[in-house]
């Protein structure tokens, strides 16, 4: 996801877009660029590349107060200087996130008005529309307002007018946007981290508001009136955001799972049984459906295996990307619960409001709640992970699994699938987690790594709730070791799957659930005749023969509503392992954004 950083205040302005700009690096992005206003005329510095280059090309004897900064994850163009933000066309200067969709059709009218493009980007078309409509009207405020009613698709969008030097203005629908109010400065960023280094005072605009970012912040309506904006306060720390000495913030964050599952579960638990009406009761419905995207999803197939063991109604999980273009039926005896990480999934928002357009129950997991997701949703429940910088999801995605196991917790206390003595021992054994997650990092990873990393390929398996895992810890190792990595459930292997086997392909197998466990097994062993090289994991009260697998990494054994968190933490270390041994950039992993607000 593209980041957008804007300052208007009483220091240099290029120092405070570039600390913005760095702290969005964990978004993903394959070009940048600055302007900023000196001597009356906007200067534009656009790189290919990274932020430390865009730093050598700046001058360092400029000040400069007003500014804006963008890092850009190609869209609409590849990654190349024309096509990085920000784009000047007349009087207008801008950065951009999110997708046009109209754009071309514009481009064609705006080409017979003169308008010539250097880029192929749907930004510069945006540029050129605010000239052409401000060379008619002469009033920025109406020209935003009219300009809303023309762009089709998601934006959030920052402009400087040669006009009005002394302002920042931006508009924003379905992509984010926060206004920052500093000491004799103010902010506009497309997420937190950019500003929590200067303030952690903000406001989130709302589709269809204007902002004008001066010495003070003005928000105006589709009537042009100023509104009021709540001004909340970040209650988080800028620390959390920092590497403390870890190698990569991937690794950092695996190591704060055992304190963020603390932080979890200790407000749903404390009291015992009495905490848990803190969660959502889920039997006044007569249906389920979990929907996310990528590790989202992920956690609503892990979740869904939870949940219906102690529930008398039916759970699916939907992937939000179809979700939104499918013909499913609901009704008001439906519950839908949305998972994102981010709050700014534009799937899943979109599947969200979709849902709400039928006034069907909704429930949003995220771990922003300022986001458009947590706003849009009739109730939220906070992950409280914290500030996740490497793009791909760690502590978050547990977090997620934590959240509905307690869910599915609730649900089985209230439909009597488990007695008080039952639910104290679980509660128990919650208590003990963090602990048992910190000895699971602690195991050895290294070896699996090694054999991972000379292999172009690899594939996961297992049974009911292992297979959803299974599902993860494949998504894992492409996501930034760059391994095909394939997974299927075990009974299914022999349907295609295994003709894909040779001598010595890495084939990783999960198995917690002792009841399945020598179907599993089984299914592992066909494979093994075939040639694999077999890794488990497994937990440490399976008792079945193991002599198949030439390395097992055994985890302690939980209960029903603990096992997938701890068995979790393997799959995540093996990933970041691998992508270490390959030297691959684990943080910021190629052709990867930390949000997905494009289709």
């Amino acid at each position: 996801m593209s980041g957008i950083v804007g300052y208007n205040g009483h220091k240099n302005s290029i120092t405070m877009v570039m600390d913005g700009l760095n702290a969005l690096e964990y978004r993903g992005y394959d070009s940048a660029g600055i302007a900023y206003q000196t001597c009356n005329r906007v200067e534009i510095i656009k790189i290919n590349g990274k932020l430390k280059s865009l730093k050598n090309k700046i001058k360092n004897n400029i000040t400069t107060n007003l500014g804006l900064g963008h890092i850009r994850w190609a869209t609409s163009g590849r990654p190349s200087v024309i096509n990085a933000h920000p784009h000047h066309i007349g009087k207008f200067t801008i950065v951009h996130n999110g997708i046009i969709e109209n754009y071309m059709a514009l481009k064609k009218i705006l080409e017979n008005e003169n308008y010539k493009f250097k880029s192929e980007t749907d930004t510069e078309v945006i540029a050129a529309l605010l000239d052409k409509l401000y060379s008619e009207k002469n009033d920025i405020l109406k020209v935003l307002n009219q300009i809303k009613k023309l762009l089709v698709g998601t934006y959030a969008i920052a402009l400087i007018c040669d006009d009005i030097p002394e302002a920042i203005y931006a508009i924003k629908k379905d992509s984010p946007l926060l206004i920052g109010y500093g000491n004799n400065e103010n902010f506009i960023v497309s997420d937190l981290p950019a500003m929590l280094k200067h303030t952690k005072k903000y406001s989130v605009l709302s589709n269809n508001d204007i902002a004008e970012i001066k010495d003070k912040i003005n928000i105006y309506n589709e009537k042009l009136e100023i509104i009021p904006k709540d001004i909340l306060t970040y209650d988080g720390d800028i620390e959390t955001a920092e590497k403390n000495g870890y190698e990569h913030f991937m690794l950092k964050e695996i190591y704060e799972e055992p304190k963020v599952i603390k932080n979890i579960v200790r407000p749903f638990l404390k009291f015992g049984a009495e905490s848990l009406n803190n969660l959502p009761d889920f039997t006044h419905y007569q249906r389920l459906i979990l929907v996310g995207s990528g590790s989202a999803y992920n956690a609503g197939l892990i979740g869904k295996k939870i949940i219906e063991k102690y529930s008398n109604f039916p759970i699916s999980v939907e992937r939000s990307s179809e979700f939104r273009y499918s013909d499913i039926y609901l009704d008001k005896n439906t519950l839908v619960i949305f998972i994102s990480q981010s709050g700014e999934t534009i799937d899943t928002l979109a599947s969200l409001k979709k849902v709400k357009e039928e006034n069907i129950p909704n429930l949003a997991i995220v771990n922003i709640m300022a986001s458009s997701i947590a706003r849009e949703a009739d109730k939220v429940i906070d992950l409280k992970a914290g500030p996740e910088v490497a793009v791909t999801t760690t502590k978050a995605f547990l977090s997620q699994i934590a959240i509905l196991s307690l869910m599915a917790l609730n649900s089985a206390y209230k439909t009597k699938k488990i007695s008080s003595k039952e639910l104290d021992k679980i509660i128990n054994d919650f208590e003990k987690l963090p602990k048992v997650l910190e000895e699971t990092i602690d195991l050895n990873y290294k070896n699996i790594a090694k054999i991972l990393a000379k292999n172009s390929v690899c594939f996961y398996t297992g049974r009911g709730i292992d297979y959803a895992l299974s599902m993860e810890g494949a998504l894992k190792l492409k996501e930034i070791a760059y391994i095909n990595s394939i997974c299927d459930p075990a009974g299914e292997l022999k349907h295609s799957t295994i003709s894909l086997i040779n001598n010595k392909t890495p084939v990783i197998g999960v198995i917690t659930d002792k009841k399945i466990a020598s179907k599993t097994i089984s299914n592992i062993k066909e494979v093994k005749a075939r040639g694999a090289f077999v890794i488990l994991i497994v937990t440490d009260n399976i008792t079945e023969d193991l002599s198949c697998a030439d390395r097992i990494i055994k985890v302690p054994t939980g209960n029903d509503f603990t096992q997938s968190i701890i068995a979790t933490i393997p799959l995540q270390l093996i990933s970041y392992e691998t992508a270490k041994i390959l030297k691959h950039n684990i943080d910021k992993p190629k052709n990867l954004a930390k949000a997905v607000i494009v289709e």
